[in-house]
């Protein structure tokens, strides 16, 4: 994510703090907020596809997917 719209987020925040946000402060807020927390959770999730256990033996295995 830019450090443009990161900083606006944090604009939001703090202004949310002092006053009330108009509508479409807030449903920028709301965007730019889902927008950073997918990729957030993309980051994370590439970091997991790349990660391995590495058993006892010396063995090494993947993570899986949890199914629920």
């Amino acid at each position: 994510m830019e450090k443009e719209k990161i900083n606006r987020i944090n604009e939001l925040a703090r202004k949310s703090k002092e006053t009330e946000l108009s509508e479409d402060e807030r449903r920028e807020q709301a965007e730019l907020r889902a927008e950073y927390i997918a990729e957030i959770r993309a980051s994370f999730g590439a970091t997991l596809a790349n990660t391995v256990i590495q058993r006892p033996d010396g063995s090494k295995e993947p993570l899986k997917k949890k199914d629920d």
